[in-house]
């Protein structure tokens, strides 16, 4: 093994038409459906992330929604390479109103069994300063009754309501983070506002480390705070670019980093054993 991958290991059926979407989940045994996925740092490529994780789940079988709630700078569609959704089509279309079928405003993606509700990037940001808990709860609890798996890109923006709302109803919660040393801090202080307005913060406590580039970096520090590192992935030049193109680096780049593709597959791993017991 390299020197990098030994200080990392250290650290550590396509869905159905319109009319069917749901029938095949009825008899779903998930437990834990909703996935968030939150920043505590700068250079944690989430989209990247979510995009290529959604695919590994996809492939394993599960009907799979990912869902992009950083409404000022959404990117997931970029990622995927989707279209984006209209101006007031898409995520807001279906919080303004119960009357509208979510069905009609989710995005399929190339892949099978993987689909988006977005943003559209053409939206005004006052749009979406009003949204309340309630309504997006509406949303969750409905994309959580037509897909056996919903990932969450969660803006780290308190007073925003899509940061604390999906933070709440999610089931399972993961912080991205890199070698900065405010990520802990920015942690520790986003948990702490959430458990003040009486938001359980026990479900983000799991930490995937990304983009890391071999600094002297104090992990044990996340340790005593009882966070726990269940990734590490490394810098990969192609890991980021693939994105640009709108490709999945997991499933299209030809020469795979072994650690990114058993780190995520280690993600994978723990939300279908949390899924199934």
């Amino acid at each position: 093994m390299d020197r990098e991958g030994t200080k990392i290991d250290k650290i550590l059926d396509k869905i159905s038409p319109r009319e069917r979407i749901g029938i095949e989940m009825q008899e779903s045994k998930l437990i834990y459906s909703v996935i968030g996925f939150i920043s505590a740092s700068d250079f944690a490529d989430n989209s990247i992330l979510i995009s290529n994780l959604g695919y590994l789940l996809a492939q394993k079988g599960l009907n799979t929604c990912v869902v992009d709630f950083k409404v000022f700078y959404p990117n997931l569609y970029q990622a995927l390479d989707a279209q984006p959704v209209k101006k007031g089509s898409g995520l807001i279309k279906v919080l303004k109103s119960d009357k509208i079928d979510i069905r009609d405003e989710i995005t399929p993606t190339k892949h099978e069994r993987l689909y988006l509700l977005s943003p559209s990037p053409q939206d005004l940001m006052e749009e979406y300063f009003d949204f309340t808990f309630e309504a997006i709860e509406r949303v969750i609890d409905t994309l959580k009754s037509i897909f056996d798996i919903v990932l969450i890109d969660i803006p780290n923006n308190p007073p925003l309501e899509f940061c604390g709302a999906a933070m709440k109803y999610c089931h399972v919660g993961f912080f991205t983070a890199s070698e900065r040393m405010d990520a802990y801090i920015n942690m520790i202080k986003l948990l702490d506002f959430l458990d003040s307005i009486g938001i359980s913060t026990a479900k983000f406590t799991n930490v995937i480390f990304m983009n890391l580039q071999g600094m002297e970096f104090d992990y044990e520090v996340f340790k005593k705070f009882n966070f726990n590192i269940v990734a590490a992935l490394p810098l990969v030049k192609s890991l980021v670019s693939s994105s640009f193109e709108g490709k999945l680096y997991i499933k299209d780049d030809p020469l795979l980093n072994k650690h990114i593709k058993s780190h995520m597959n280690r993600v994978v791993e723990i939300l279908l054993k949390q899924q199934w017991g």
